[in-house]
């Protein structure tokens, strides 16, 4: 009856003595264990939460009308602020689809500066009054509040835009023309700041919105709506066939709406680009990049069996000074299993210290990539969500490690008691 518990602690004892020995070369193998299971966890994890973040995020429009051209480009550019603006559309398009029976609400978007590398957005204030991020949600001021006077060179910024440039409610800045910042290419126009936003972990924390006349006024800024060049003046109302805007965020009643719009705009009419369902639109996008996620995941698993093989290296060059060691236990009544279940043990604990260690990597390669994308894109990554690769990598881990002792078991279980005996002179 007290076999079996005797077995366990002999099994204990040899594997906590073996890795004591070899400290230095357990470490480095747990340590190689830690960076392929981090590597892997990170990798399956990252491609989940990048195509959620992007695609299920708070987006809050159901499409975007612009120019003629790519849609991932559009919704890039506008949803996202990443990317260039694909052309204007004129102010009529946005007139049309505000009074279209199938539309909830449509936005104007109006870009082409800068500052200091956050977009500058001309719209309007229905952007505050009427848009919901998310259900139940707006952009409600955390400081100041919003601008009304569509004349009057206001800005609200977002949270992260605040946080980076260090502007307050009440300081004042000079936009730059171009998505670029360049020191040479500053506008006239002061701008001053009357409310920062709350934070909403999106892109839109990294926009500063000014009022879309803004846009039209803005020095060396020209308008095309009517075919014609035309110059806004000072004083002057500008009429409504030159204005021109980069986009049209829309918000549409029903599914049924984005069907019929999709087949007005993209397949019979010839002027704009809809890009419909916003969340399809970065869906195909990702699907484009399956392959480069089918590459990343082929090397992730390529590190884990070199991590496989560094603890068969590891405990098999312990080999031939563990002989006599292995011949001693044999003399004292230790079984060849006993001694071969020794070394797959020892194996799967090396594997086992190695996976909970790579939950510490995962979480150091998760939290760098969270930060990159939210400076570089606003969109943000939930580094704790649970994945369940959180539990399948330490479980395939330890397996592989297990297997990986298999060859060094089966030579210590070969250990030939007389000739590993024999005294050493």
């Amino acid at each position: 009856m007290h076999k079996n518990p005797s077995r366990i602690g002999s099994l204990i004892f040899m594997v906590k003595r073996s890795l004591y020995q070899h400290a230095l070369s357990t470490w480095i193998t747990i340590l190689s264990v830690a960076l392929a299971a981090g590597l892997l966890m990170s990798i399956f994890v990252i491609q989940k939460q990048s195509r959620l973040a992007f695609t299920g995020g708070p987006i809050g429009f159901d499409a975007v009308l612009g120019a003629r051209g790519s849609q991932l480009q559009l919704v890039l550019n506008t949803v996202f602020h990443l990317e260039t603006s694909p052309g204007n559309i004129p102010w009529n398009l946005y007139l049309a689809m505000k009074k279209h029976s199938m539309v909830k609400l449509a936005i104007p978007y109006a870009v082409g500066d800068n500052y200091q590398n956050f977009r500058i957005v001309g719209t309007s204030d229905e952007i505050f009054t009427k848009f919901e991020y998310q259900k139940g949600k707006k952009f409600l001021p955390q400081k100041g509040g919003r601008f009304f006077n569509s004349l009057r060179r206001e800005a609200v910024i977002g949270s992260f835009v605040a946080q980076k440039t260090g502007l307050k409610v009440g300081s004042t800045f000079n936009p730059y023309h171009g998505f670029i910042y360049d020191d040479n290419m500053k506008h006239m126009e002061e701008y001053v700041v009357v409310g920062i936003l709350e934070t909403t972990n999106s892109p839109s924390d990294r926009v500063i919105w000014i009022p879309i006349e803004g846009i039209f006024r803005m020095g060396g800024h020209v308008l095309r709506g009517s075919g014609e060049k035309y110059k806004a003046e000072a004083g002057q109302e500008i009429p409504d066939e030159h204005k021109e805007v980069s986009a049209v965020m829309i918000k549409l009643r029903s599914i049924e709406s984005g069907f019929f719009l999709e087949q007005m705009v993209n397949k019979q009419g010839k002027v704009a680009t809809l890009a419909w369902p916003i969340d399809r639109t970065i869906a195909d996008f990702f699907e484009k990049l399956g392959w480069l996620n089918h590459v990343l995941e082929l090397i992730a698993y390529l590190v884990a069996f070199v991590a496989a093989g560094s603890i068969l290296a590891s405990i098999y060059n312990t080999m031939n000074e563990r002989k006599r060691e292995f011949a001693i236990l044999r003399a004292l009544g230790a079984k060849r299993q006993t001694l071969f279940a020794a070394i797959i043990s020892e194996a799967a604990t090396i594997a086992l210290l190695g996976s909970l260690t790579g939950y510490l990597v995962f979480l150091a390669i998760l939290s760098a990539t969270a930060f990159i994308i939210q400076e570089q894109t606003g969109v943000v990554l939930q580094v704790f969500l649970f994945h369940p690769v959180f539990v399948w990598v330490p479980i395939g881990m330890i397996t592989l490690g297990a297997f990986s002792g298999v060859i060094p078991a089966f030579k210590a279980y070969q250990t030939d008691i007389a000739s590993n005996l024999i005294p050493i002179s």
